[in-house]
């Protein structure tokens, strides 16, 4: 008899209930025994928790079999990027002030785009080098794709981080807001190196300029438009329950209409955020509005980030893992970090003559960078190919060793530099 499919063992709420449990389960264990941040610590238990599984079942025991095929069933890559990300980029964005944003603008905007490009350069190139010299043929439009997805730093990872940290809050500023926004320029050049790859379209700088002025500047002006809308309906009541639903309808159906749009729906829910975070926290809402809106949305962050990092531990179990393609993960990362310094270097050396920074900004830029699920999902998004499993397999590898080698360190690191130089606090604080 043969087995049953994945989606024939588990519906839509199931998968729901086995993720949230799981989340939940693993939440409790890291705060009660391993005592990690508690996402690193929640992914950490799901990776290891899914080698155990990967290990089982290569055994042949059965159970372990039916739950690999159960996780297979989780759509990762859509139930990230159509169903998660809108509400966690808006709970992200929904406490920054929005004038440390302005004062950090450059910084921000020359990091999230000649910062993404020149990343994307140097990590596509040297992949394509160390795969050829592993023998694994990937051809370079697709390792420039890894470079792509790889490049921008993730802001749920960021955001999850920082929380923790005694960073200076210009500094804060530029790790976040940089984080919060490079994502939309790195879709972009993933969806435009995708459509060269596939053959889908023609790849050039009047294609890539069309799809960056629709993308980013059509989701920036349509979050600013919605962001004003809801403003103004929450101005026009004062009873906190009907406030959040609004803001819930923004997220959820903000985001959707977004993608109808072919407009950027992770940058609309950040401007949308700062806009209802700033504005409509001003002069629309009462102090108990305030007061439940941010405990509403700050939960709904930590349970999404507590499923989102369950489900990226629990990712390995789709991987097709082969010892080359973890070699390559493993030599990927110092070529990403590496990229990461060159990039954030470049553009401290752009802005020296504008503003001075602090003896360890770029170091400091450079090692909280860390990549996410954001990255994960768009290599999981590629089309079936022999491409396809060693990209995804390297973006896994990179991923984990920046969530937890990087989140656990940078803390340690930061201390360090700041002991050791102790203008350096004061100088990161107005750099």
């Amino acid at each position: 008899m043969p087995d049953p499919s994945p989606a024939t063992l588990v519906h839509g709420f199931d998968l729901l209930a086995l993720l949230v449990t799981l989340a939940a389960l693993a939440a409790w264990l890291n705060h009660r025994f391993v005592r990690l941040p508690m996402t690193i610590g929640v992914m950490v238990l799901a990776l290891a928790g899914s080698v155990v599984l990967v290990l089982l079942g290569r055994v042949g025991i059965g159970a372990a079999h039916v739950l690999g095929r159960i996780f297979e069933a989780v759509d990762f890559d859509d139930t990230l990027l159509n169903g998660m990300l809108g509400a966690l980029l808006f709970a992200g964005s929904i406490h920054l002030d929005v004038n440390d944003v302005l004062q950090q603008k450059r910084v921000i905007a020359l990091l999230a785009t000649a910062g993404v490009l020149l990343s994307t350069a140097i990590v596509g190139f040297g992949s394509s080098w160390l795969f050829g010299s592993l023998g694994i043929h990937v051809p370079v439009i697709y390792c420039l794709l890894f470079g792509a997805l790889i490049s921008p730093t993730d802001p749920i990872a960021v955001g999850a981080i920082l929380k923790r940290l005694g960073v200076p809050q210009s500094l804060r500023m530029k790790i976040q807001g940089e984080s919060l926004f490079n994502d939309g320029i790195g879709v972009v050049l993933f969806l435009a190196l995708l459509g060269a790859a596939t053959g889908s379209e023609e790849l050039g700088t009047l294609q890539v300029a069309q799809l960056l002025l629709v993308e980013v500047v059509g989701g920036l002006a349509y979050g600013a438009a919605i962001g004003w809308t809801v403003y103004r309906i929450l101005k026009s009541v004062d009873n906190y329950q009907v406030e959040i639903l609004v803001t819930l309808g923004l997220v959820t159906g903000g985001y959707a209409l977004a993608q109808h749009l072919h407009v950027s729906g992770p940058l609309a829910m950040v401007v949308a955020g700062l806009l209802i975070g700033n504005r409509g926290r001003a002069l629309a809402m009462s102090q108990r509005t305030r007061e439940r809106l941010d405990a509403f949305w700050e939960l709904v962050d930590e349970f999404l980030n507590a499923v989102l990092f369950v489900m990226i531990g629990m990712e390995v179990v789709v991987l097709q893992l082969r010892g080359s393609y973890i070699t390559a993960g493993l030599l990927m990362i110092p070529l990403v970090v590496l990229a990461r310094f060159v990039s954030v270097g470049g553009a401290v050396q752009a802005l020296k003559r504008w503003r001075s920074f602090s003896p360890h900004a770029v170091k400091i830029l450079t090692w909280s960078g860390l990549r996410g699920g954001i990255s994960v999902a768009l290599a999981l998004s590629l089309p079936a190919g022999a491409e396809r499993d060693p990209i995804v397999t390297a973006t896994y590898v990179v991923v984990c060793f920046s969530i937890v080698a990087q989140g656990l360190t940078i803390e340690s690191l930061i201390n360090r530099w700041y002991a050791a130089n102790p203008s350096a606090g004061g100088a990161a604080a107005n750099a």
